[in-house]
C-alpha cells in the first residue's frame, strides 16, 4: 500500500486531505508540527510528503532540506505564499511539485499521482530487485553492491530506480527528464548525462557480465540486464 505523509498545522486542511488520500486507498498518516515531522518520517518510511511550508517549529523548506539530506522521497510542498519565487525555491530545493492554497482536494490527489507515476516509487513487482551483486530497495531508498551501501543524490537514485523498472529499454534525454527532473524543468538536458556519470562512477564495480547502464549513440540510455 502506498504510503503518504501529511505535514500541515491546519487541522481542517489536514483532515480533508486525508480523507481524500485514503479514498485513494493510500496509507496516509498526518503531524501537525514542524518538530514532528522527521520522526514520523523515519516511523513511517513514506512514498511521498505533503508538506506545508508555513508550520509552527521547523518550516517546511527546514523539513525539505532534511528529508533531501538522506531520501529521494518525493515532496509536494503546499503553501499559501503562490508567487513564483516561491514556486522556484521549492522546486530548487529539491521538491517534486508546489501546490499554492487555496486548493481543491481533488487536484492535490491528481498532482500526488502524477508525481508517483514519475518518479516510480513502486516496483510493478517485488520492492527489492536483485541484479547479480547490485541489489535496489527502493521503499528504503537503497542502493548496495556486494551488501554495501552505494551512496547516490536522491536525483541519481531516481533515476537509476526509473531506468531499473523499465530494464532493457531505452530512454533519451527528453523522456528522462520528463520522467525525472519533471515538466517543469527548466535546466540543460545534460544534467542527464551527468548523472548518468556519477552513476557509473558510483557502480564501476558492477560486473558487466551482470549488467550495465549503456549509451545507445544517438538514442538514449538503457539498464541492461545480463541473466
Amino acid at each position: 500500500m502506498t504510503r503518504i505523509l501529511i505535514i500541515e498545522d491546519e487541522v481542517a486542511i489536514s483532515k480533508v486531505l486525508q480523507a481524500y488520500m485514503q479514498k485513494e486507498g493510500y496509507e496516509v498518516k498526518a503531524v501537525f508540527h514542524g518538530d514532528e515531522a522527521m520522526p514520523a518520517f523515519h516511523d513511517m518510511h513514506p512514498d511521498l510528503a505533503l508538506v506545508d511550508v508555513m508550520l509552527p517549529g521547523k518550516d517546511g523548506w527546514n523539513i525539505l532540506d532534511q528529508i533531501r539530506e538522506e531520501s529521494a522521497c518525493p515532496v509536494i510542498m503546499l503553501t499559501a505564499l503562490g508567487d513564483v519565487d516561491y514556486r522556484l525555491k521549492g522546486l530548487n530545493s529539491g521538491a517534486d511539485d508546489y501546490i499554492a492554497k487555496p486548493f481543491d482536494a481533488s487536484e492535490v490527489v491528481a498532482r500526488v499521482k502524477a508525481v508517483l507515476r514519475r518518479t516510480g516509487q513502486t516496483f510493478q513487482e517485488e520492492e527489492v530487485k536483485h541484479y547479480g551483486s547490485l541489489t535496489l530497495n527502493e521503499r528504503a531508498h537503497s542502493v548496495k553492491l556486494n551488501g554495501v551501501d552505494v551512496p547516490l543524490t536522491p536525483r541519481d537514485l531516481s533515476l537509476l530506480f526509473f531506468l531499473a523498472k523499465h530494464p532493457n529499454q531505452t530512454f533519451d534525454r527528453e523522456q528522462l527528464i520528463e520522467h525525472v527532473w519533471g515538466i517543469d524543468y527548466e535546466g540543460s538536458d545534460r544534467a542527464v548525462d551527468l548523472s548518468i556519470k556519477r552513476i557509473r562512477k558510483s557502480l564501476q564495480n558492477w560486473p558487466e557480465t551482470e549488467g550495465e547502464i549503456k549509451t545507445l549513440r544517438g538514442l538514449g540510455y538503457q539498464f541492461c540486464v545480463y541473466e
